[in-house]
């Protein structure tokens, strides 16, 4: 499996696991002090909208281990976080109509602009 490859599917999991995270805790009433933390817990444990996320992250963790024992951390840390941040910040607009504002946008671009340095870099050094 390529590295590139890996990339995306890496950045697609997490993305997807989070937009799973974040239906399951629409439907929960999230604790207003730590005393409703132990109901909030109990909540979530019932939800499959949890289980599913966790089990994209176990299989985003395992993926990572690959890219990890490929790259430097440093930019394949990077290079996901660009892809993720972009696609997190779609996706949520998508899935549920979550905004940006312009000034958040330039600084995901400006982020993304960072880490390509990093990777453009990283192929020259």
């Amino acid at each position: 499996m390529s590295l590139r490859f890996l990339f995306v599917i890496v950045t697609v999991n997490s993305v997807a696991s989070q937009l799973l995270l974040r239906k399951a805790l629409y439907n929960l009433e999230g604790p207003a002090g730590l005393s409703e933390l132990p109901r909030f817990i109990g909540n979530a444990a019932l939800s499959p909208w949890i289980y599913a996320s966790v089990a994209l992250q176990i299989v985003g963790y395992v993926l990572w281990m690959l890219v990890v024992s490929r790259e430097k951390l440093g930019v394949a840390t990077a290079s996901i976080g660009a892809g993720f941040y972009i696609l997190m910040a779609l996706s949520a607009w998508l899935v549920y109509g979550e905004e940006l504002s312009l000034l958040q946008w330039i600084g995901i671009f400006a982020v993304t602009i960072g880490v390509i340095f990093i990777r453009l870099g990283a192929v020259t050094a």
